[in-house]
């Protein structure tokens, strides 16, 4: 599980430069790279939302655990 610190260091890039912040979590040849790379050449802002959405939410199981999850969770 990774700490506190390099949670916020990734969102913190992935606030300043969105690609760059997918590319450190995901690799540079994925898909989730394009297309947070042609939101952010569309938008600033849409590409900040796509990269916090996949350093974030997909793999959640990186950042909450089992206690943190709600009532209603089914796995």
């Amino acid at each position: 599980m990774p700490s506190k610190c390099e949670i916020l260091c990734e969102i913190l890039i992935a606030v300043l430069l969105p690609p760059v912040g997918v590319c450190l979590r995901r690799g540079c040849c994925t898909v989730e790279f394009l297309i947070c790379l042609v939101l952010t050449i569309v938008g600033y802002v849409p590409g900040i939302i796509y990269a916090l959405y996949v350093i974030v939410f997909q793999n959640q199981e990186e950042y909450f655990d089992e206690a943190r999850r709600p009532l209603y969770y089914s796995a």
